[in-house]
């Protein structure tokens, strides 16, 4: 079994493969001043309760936007997988090229969840992602990474209103029963649910504009973890895939395999 860890700012998914099957996923906190043995705690007691034992993962793919934590999780995967993960970064093949300014800056979770996109649906198309940022990647026909847009994340903002305004309340991030509210929880929710969703319709509406001006077909893909919330709202959102990265992950794990072998 393959053990996919996607380590984000808020959360941190992890999913187990056998073969191109998703077995099992979880989402946790991401801490970074977790220990090497409380991950590694973790990860085993959740695969135990799923029914799984360590000695099934035969391999760990890692993908961080916390690169802090890289050291503590091949360490984790060392000691409790016996194992060396391979983490997506600089040098490790994607099979995707990159056209970039500075491809060095583009996280790694990004082009993760770009791999998948086009494996999975083709191209071009502009991939979703909601969570602590709100990202917008595009992909071109052939399966170049073009880049994107950067947007605060709805988790983010909502905690900012609450934090800075001091007579607004902490509300659910669910959807309100319409957007013309009539008390102040929906109007926040009104203003977080349904403005998101349109700052993300109107980005999308811009960017195929530049990346398919013929209208050919330009297909958009949610991922993260809001985005069973907000997808529905997007009139632009084709599709809703949160195990993206992982899925990803997997692909760019069985590429590196199939490099190697062809290598020796």
């Amino acid at each position: 079994m393959l053990l996919t860890i996607d380590v984000g700012n808020t959360f941190t998914v992890a999913g187990v493969f056998d073969g191109q099957n998703l077995l099992a996923e979880w989402t946790v906190t991401t801490d970074p001043n977790r220990t090497m043995d409380e991950y590694g705690m973790l990860f085993t007691q959740l695969m135990a309760r799923a029914g799984f034992s360590s000695g099934q993962v035969t391999a760990v793919a890692i993908a961080s936007s916390v690169p802090p934590l890289v050291p503590t999780l091949e360490w984790m995967c060392q000691k409790y997988f016996n194992l060396k993960p391979l983490v997506v970064g600089p040098g490790v093949r994607t099979g995707m090229m990159i056209r970039y300014d500075n491809p060095r800056e583009v996280g790694a979770d990004r082009i993760v969840g770009a791999v998948a996109a086009f494996e999975k649906y083709g191209g071009p198309l502009i991939v979703v992602d909601f969570s602590t940022a709100i990202i917008l990647d595009a992909i071109s026909a052939r399966g170049e990474y073009l880049g994107g847009v950067i947007a605060p994340g709805i988790v983010v903002s909502a905690d900012a209103l609450f934090q800075f305004a001091a007579k607004l309340p902490r509300v659910e991030l669910v959807r309100p029963p319409r957007a013309l509210a009539r008390n102040t929880v929906h109007a926040m929710q009104s203003g977080i649910i349904f403005g998101f969703a349109s700052l993300v319709d109107d980005l999308v509406e811009r960017m195929m504009a530049e990346l398919d001006p013929e209208g050919k077909g330009c297909k958009v893909v949610a991922t993260g973890e809001q985005a069973e919330l907000l997808a529905g709202e997007c009139a632009t959102i084709q599709y809703c895939d949160p195990s993206l990265t992982l899925t990803g992950l997997r692909i760019i794990y069985e590429r590196h395999q199939a490099h190697a072998r062809g290598g020796r």
